[in-house]
């Protein structure tokens, strides 16, 4: 009988454990924070957890982390399935076609148990010798991180310039490699962002950022010659703007751009004569954007001036004012022009025209266009790395969501096109099982905001099926329809996977930015809304069985959705979200936040103030059911610090009316991306599908 006793309280116990009845969640404490600001009195229970220093901030990120894993403990195996079958798709030992710079074919390739990218080059022919010039796997022993961002190499092909950043917080250190000896030279520069080599080989511009990350000045770098002799040759005073430098593709100038969300300068220095100053080619005016490409004697000048979605038009270098200017390519209502590729005797526009991106190429020699042909009505298409001047061959990334990523040479003469290499499903995959549709939901001014679905071919179209819907819908950034063979581990199990192209982002031109930002901000958040609303009415889902997520901009939609409409949704997956808006927007101290008042508007106004504050998901937590919430953070994150999250999640807490499960997941040793190492990334993702999937009662 005690035996039997026994077996039963062990049995109540494991239920009781499973159903997470014996764990509980941390509980920050309260130390209020007051402050004042339009007449307006604000009270921040939970601002001492932006204090990274602090033993006792540390030791509650890691409870929050222990109490995840707790929770998530039910779904290790499903994690490690998923993490097996993602892995099993890839390609693990493989290698990206080669391109031509200079004298050498350039290309990246990977060896399978590798975190990293190895950079690989062979002079004159693909059949010449491998030469290693990086390998990020050998740099970052030592290291929980470690990220490789800017590689350039000199003209000559004897010297690289990159950075590397170790901790995630992106303070990334300038290093300079001889290849032709491997050795790495002593010029080492912290805060470094864009480099660009002069054409003598010996001369290296970059930019160098101030405290709050914003890259303000350009220094020019004599190699060899010790840091402290580096002159600086711009400075941007401004903290609206921010800095870029960069090398034309006709390799004549040196670009410096110092540009704002809604206004841009350009100069230019000839990269033959790097010493000589540095020439405005046309000064800033508020609302004007342009940017500059070179060709022959000629600046091409992508402009907004009387044209809502840009118009290209040239000036001679010399004689760069507005009264020079001729006009290339005329502003067209309803078709943006988002940027161009130029060679020798052709050139490619950018054109996003319904959404739908387009491929125009002009010919110099004869004075036609034509636009290049896509097989499918929505696609993502990103040129390749094109780094000869003097070619008629542009290469092109076209993919959708059911068309994996595939690299083609399109011939600028001939309209040929080949197909050099589209990324391999291991194991198989046959598109012709998936569908994907491009719908639209009428939000509540009438605008039709596109939907863009892919599902497996055979689920229900009744209202029973699952569904994660995906958003961003900020900075002009149009949210890509891109394939993923990780993304079959949900489609296979009948998910269906939307994205919502809502306002605030590029998706449908300029005006569908523009109608997201500052005061129409709230536009981007009930968008959305008007999407689930949509998808649930036409039965592709229901409420119990819609989960969304989004990051970083796009953790503040989800998380301004969840304060509006908590009922509508299953489960939130909010990454590096931007909940904290309205306290980070008050802090200029921190990385972007004055550079942002042209996106948000500056709270200290009080028109932004009180509009920012009636969406900012921290500030809308009231005392009502909500969602489960998953929300993950980077500790060493300086775009969006992990504080916002769990300041957000603290407050959640101690407010929501219901019984649902709120979780914090702190990345300790890394930033706004995410881990670094490929493995890492996809433990990361099997967590993330792991968890969408429990929410649907989906444990195998």
């Amino acid at each position: 009988m005690k035996k039997i006793i026994l077996i039963l309280v062990f049995a109540i116990v494991q239920f009781c454990t499973a159903q997470e009845i014996f764990i509980k969640p941390p509980v920050a404490k309260i130390i209020p924070k007051i402050d004042t600001l339009h007449g307006d009195i604000r009270v921040d229970n939970y601002y001492w957890l932006r204090d990274r220093t602090n033993p006792e901030v540390i030791k509650y990120l890691e409870a929050e982390n222990a109490y995840t894993d707790a929770i998530m403990k039910s779904t290790k195996s499903l994690q490690e399935s998923l993490y097996n079958e993602i892995l099993s798709r890839i390609k693990e030992t493989d290698e990206d076609p080669p391109y031509r710079e200079g004298n050498y074919f350039y290309y990246t390739r990977t060896e399978k148990g590798k975190q990293y990218p190895i950079y690989c080059r062979k002079k004159s022919s693909l059949n010449s010798k491998e030469e290693v010039y990086l390998n990020p796997n050998e740099m970052s022993k030592g290291y929980t991180y470690f990220v490789v961002a800017s590689r350039v190499v000199s003209p000559d092909g004897k010297l690289l310039a990159f950075t590397i950043d170790t901790s995630g917080a992106e303070n990334y250190i300038l290093h300079i490699k001889d290849l032709t000896n491997g050795k790495v030279y002593g010029d080492r520069i912290p805060n470094v962002g864009n480099i660009a080599w002069a054409s003598d080989n010996k001369t290296l511009f970059y930019t160098k950022e101030d405290s709050a990350h914003r890259p303000y000045q350009v220094y020019k770098h004599k190699v060899n010659t010790g840091v402290s002799n580096d002159k600086l040759i711009f400075e941007e005073n401004d903290p609206l703007f921010t800095v870029s430098v960069d090398r034309s593709r006709s390799g004549k100038y040196i670009f410096i751009n110092s540009s704002a969300s809604n206004s841009d300068e350009w100069y230019y220095i000839s990269a033959s004569d790097p010493d000589q100053k540095a020439n405005i080619i046309l000064e800033r005016t508020p609302g004007h954007e342009y940017s500059v490409y070179d060709w022959e004697n000629y600046f091409y000048i992508r402009t907004n001036k009387d044209a809502a979605t840009f118009k290209l038009v040239r000036v001679p270098v010399d004689r760069s004012d507005k009264s020079k200017w001729e006009e290339v390519i005329p502003y067209q209502e309803g078709v943006t022009i988002e940027g161009a590729d130029f060679f020798k005797n052709y050139f490619v526009v950018f054109e996003r025209e319904k959404g739908i991106q387009k491929l125009r190429v002009e010919d110099f020699l004869n004075n036609k266009h034509h636009y290049i042909e896509f097989p499918e009505p929505v696609y993502t298409v990103n040129a390749g790395p094109n780094r000869v001047y003097d070619t008629k061959i542009f290469r092109f990334n076209y993919q959708s969501l059911t068309t994996p990523s595939s690299i083609y040479d399109y011939n600028l003469e001939t309209k040929e096109r080949k197909l050099i290499k589209q990324q391999e499903v291991i194991g198989g995959y046959n598109p012709s099982e998936y569908k994907s549709e491009r719908i639209y939901a009428k939000a509540s001014d009438g605008t039709e905001i596109p939907i863009s679905l892919v599902y497996k071919k055979g689920v229900k179209l009744d209202g029973t099926a699952p569904l994660h819907l995906n958003g961003y819908g900020a900075y002009g950034f149009s949210l890509p329809v891109t394939f993923s063979s990780a993304r079959l581990s949900l489609l296979d199990r009948g998910i269906i996977y939307a994205i919502a192209h809502v306002r605030g982002g590029g998706d449908m031109g300029r005006q569908w930015y523009d109608d997201g930002k500052l005061l129409k901000k709230r536009n981007t958040f009930t968008d959305f809304i008007s999407c689930a609303e949509h998808l649930i009415n036409e039965k592709y889902t229901s409420k119990d069985k819609l989960t969304i997520s989004g990051g970083s901009a796009g953790g503040l939609l989800v998380g301004a959705v969840t304060m509006m409409r908590p009922d509508l949704f299953k489960a939130v997956i909010a990454s590096v979200p931007f909940v904290d808006a309205l306290n980070t927007m008050l802090d200029p101290t921190l990385m972007y936040t004055t550079q942002e008042y042209l996106e948000w508007g500056n709270p200290n106004e009080k028109i932004y103030y009180e509009y920012m504050k009636s969406y900012d998901p921290y500030t809308n937590v009231k005392a009502i059911n909500y969602p489960n919430i998953l929300v993950k953070v980077g500790f060493n994150d300086p775009r969006v610090n992990y504080w916002e999250g769990a300041k957000w999640v603290a407050k959640l807490r101690a407010l929501k009316t219901d019984n649902n499960i709120i979780l914090l997941k702190v990345n300790m040793w890394a930033g706004h991306a995410g881990a670094s190492g490929r493995y890492e990334r996809i433990r990361e993702l099997a967590f993330d599908y792991a968890y969408i999937l429990s929410q649907y009662g989906i444990n195998n």
